[in-house]
């Protein structure tokens, strides 16, 4: 069996499971939200208006939220598929927040949303609006478990190795639940779907303005998408920053990496607005750098240095080296579970463990491992810098684009001109896509920013993989990719009818009457 191809299919399936499915997420945080304030509107004010704002866009929400489903279950299978040590040897700890979002998010999200499309005239208009921001806080919820499940990938705290079951297992839930990882990745996601969210009602209704359908019901569907995601926008930004102090202080290297730093400078370092990295020769050719706004960004202080690649090789190395004797000593422990002396040579060096476990790709034994071998496996703590950089730039791009989009148009709103400017109706109809890409963009430097950890300095990815055939994994990606295929068709087709037909005409009239 090639296990190098087997690690990079199952990667590859499981990248293109999670990121078909974040489609679907950011635009049902946003738009549930989004639903809870129109309808909100309509209980206030008693304007029919609100509510046909409420239910056409809640038809949309529905579509995608049965498609977020549809592809999000594939996802936890894989976690006993094409990574069952993974499950095996962290799912003690990985498998709760999981089992909590399934059991209590998930259930208050889909039990309410049957009573948000059926329940319109069976509930009285306060029930209805409980029961939509029920919806919206359960799809909160939801991604507050996932994203803490994840942040546990990111820095795993909480919990500990058992020697005995060669587990990690759960030693402080509080500790897993209130990982700052945790909190700075639910703010900045679910800020970044709100976004997407207004975005999407944004340049919907600006295509209702330029084609003069449904006047009305566009201009008041434009305003609160422009309010409510120029407040989000700016959050994503704020909360942005936290994520990049709370990444100086848990993953070093992947800093390093979208930094292209490869050398420690002094403090305060500097932000590299725009450069070219070289893997080959190790270096960042034409960089453009703004002096002090890494260090101020990443430590908040003029005096704490940011470590960059080389020096955060030369420290892997160090661990490497520690997590040897560890190696070696549950080797013993595998044929003598009673042996003191390996026991206490396990626990001095266990904080060094997945370091040594990085040697398991060149050599079987850890403790058998050359110089040029720990030098390799050093190295291969470093992730593809170049796609990291500019992933990240495009991203922080796009974020500052938002900004001025939403500004702009507040501005319009305020002045009550948005339906009279056509340019930025184009320009908001052309964004439609932008908010999804940034967001994919953010996944992919989080996550591939990790590598070669799958649970970041405790399991390389390449042991978390199952032994299964090459062709077992090469049939199933085929097969998803195939069947997500036709589930996007499904999508835009749906998406495009309902948006064409509008919002449905009240008795008597038009929506526009």
């Amino acid at each position: 069996m090639n296990t190098a191809t087997l690690v990079d299919l199952s990667r590859l399936q499981f990248a293109i499971t999670a990121m078909y499915h974040f489609l679907f997420v950011p635009l049902t945080l946003g738009l549930s939200v989004l639903l809870a304030i129109m309808e909100s509107v309509y209980v206030m004010t008693g304007r029919p208006v609100w509510r046909d704002m409420t239910r056409f866009w809640g038809v949309l929400f529905g579509i995608n939220f049965a498609m977020g489903v549809a592809t999000g279950i594939t996802m936890e299978f894989q976690f006993g598929t094409n990574w069952a040590y993974f499950s095996h040897y962290v799912g003690d700890i990985f498998g709760v927040p999981l089992a909590i979002e399934g059991l209590m998010a998930f259930f208050l999200e889909a039990s309410f949303i049957g009573l948000f499309f059926f329940g319109w005239e069976r509930l009285s208009r306060r029930q209805h609006l409980i029961v939509t921001w029920l919806v919206a806080i359960g799809s909160n919820l939801s991604a507050l478990w996932i994203l803490i499940a994840n942040a546990w990938m990111q820095n795993p705290i909480g919990a500990h190795f058992n020697s005995s079951t060669m587990r990690m297992e759960l030693s402080s839930i509080q500790e897993v639940l209130l990982n700052p990882v945790a909190q700075c990745k639910f703010v900045h996601t679910v800020s970044a779907g709100y976004v997407t969210g207004a975005v999407f009602v944004l340049a919907i209704s600006a295509w209702y303005l330029l084609k003069g359908r449904h006047v009305e019901f566009a201009k008041r569907s434009a305003t609160v998408a422009i309010s409510f995601g120029l407040a989000s926008a700016l959050s994503v930004v704020v909360l942005g920053d936290e994520s990049g102090y709370t990444i100086t202080e848990q993953q070093k290297m992947k800093l390093a990496a979208i930094e292209s730093e490869w050398h420690t400078e002094p403090a305060p370092a500097s932000f590299t607005i725009f450069g070219i990295p070289d893997m080959a020769n190790h270096e960042t050719r034409a960089a453009l750098r703004v002096p002090w706004a890494l260090g101020l960004i990443a430590t908040r202080s003029l005096d704490t240095e940011v470590p960059g690649i080389y020096e955060l090789v030369a420290h892997a190395k160090e661990r490497i080296a520690n997590g040897i004797p560890a190696s070696s000593a549950l080797r013993v422990l595998r044929q003598d579970p009673t042996d003191a002396a390996a026991r206490k040579t396990l626990d001095a060096h266990v904080e060094d463990l997945g370091y040594a476990l990085l040697l398991r790709k060149y050599v079987d034994d850890p403790a058998k491992a050359t110089a040029a071998q720990i030098d390799q496996a050093a190295w291969g703590t470093v992730p593809d810098v170049p796609q990291i950089f500019w992933s990240f730039r495009i991203m922080v791009g796009l974020g500052l684009f938002f900004i001025g989009l939403f500004a702009f148009g507040f501005y319009l709103a305020a002045r009550r001109k948005i339906a009279d400017r056509r340019r930025f109706l184009k320009i908001a109809l052309w964004t439609l896509p932008l908010p999804w890409i940034a967001a994919e963009l953010g996944w992919y430097v989080a996550e591939h920013g990790r590598q070669p950890w799958s649970i970041e300095g405790v399991l390389p990815t390449f042991l978390a993989v199952s032994p299964v055939p090459v062709s077992s994994v090469a049939t199933s990606l085929a097969g998803f990719v195939l069947f997500y295929t036709v589930l996007a068709i499904i999508d835009v087709y749906l998406l495009r009818k309902y948006v064409r037909l509008g919002p449905a005409a009240p008795p008597g009239g038009s929506p526009d009457a």
